[in-house]
């Protein structure tokens, strides 16, 4: 008869994964993927490092967990902030400023999943994720151009215009010292994005 552990067994379990990934994630955030090692991880979790491997076959398998998590919640937050109240251009100033805003505010991670140099598995998952903010930001335009407040494009080039340079603009502030005047660099990459997407200045 084949083994099954209990609930009791599962949920102490789960916990402890979930307290593996927090820990790994922070880990990511101070150091970068490149020197988030296993025993690093583990030593930050409180664990000896063979314990890591009984939630996650590898290195690589953690560090896509860590992506997916931390770079899944960006993508929810900025879905949340595109398909709130407003127009289909306030929504996208919004959008632009709220994004930047939170990786300025976590630089380390923000780093991590936006640039910093990582296995291919994490690769994927970055390209992965790019194509979902490229998506949510393509929805925007489109709408725009729908209702008047945009004019004609094609809202996929523009879209992936807008990522490409959010990423590009975010990367010296993120991997620097970290004192520069971040209001204004808020306020020239919203401008960016609107101007990107032919939005009539206000």
């Amino acid at each position: 008869m084949a083994y099954r552990k209990t609930p009791a067994e599962i949920r102490r379990l789960s916990t402890a994964k979930e307290h593996l990934v927090g820990c790994a994630t922070q880990v990511v955030a101070e150091v970068g993927w490149s020197q988030a090692s296993v025993t690093a991880v583990a030593d930050a979790a409180g664990i000896a490092a063979g314990s890591v491997y009984q939630h996650f076959p590898s290195k690589a398998a953690l560090a896509v967990e860590v992506f997916r998590r931390a770079a899944g919640r960006e993508v929810e937050v900025l879905g949340e902030v595109l398909h709130g109240p407003g127009d289909p251009v306030e929504r996208l100033a919004r959008g632009v400023e709220v994004f930047a805003r939170r990786a300025l505010e976590n630089r380390g991670l923000a780093y991590a999943l936006l640039a910093a140099p990582a296995e291919p598995a994490v690769g994927a998952e970055r390209l992965a994720h790019r194509r979902r903010y490229r998506a949510l930001f393509a929805e925007v335009v489109r709408e725009g151009v729908a209702t008047g407040a945009l004019p004609a494009q094609n809202g996929e080039i523009t879209a992936a215009a807008l990522t490409g340079a959010i990423g590009e603009i975010l990367v010296d502030p993120l991997g620097g010292p970290g004192d520069g005047d971040h209001d204004a660099l808020l306020a020239d990459l919203t401008a960016l994005a609107l101007r990107c997407a032919g939005a009539p200045r206000s």
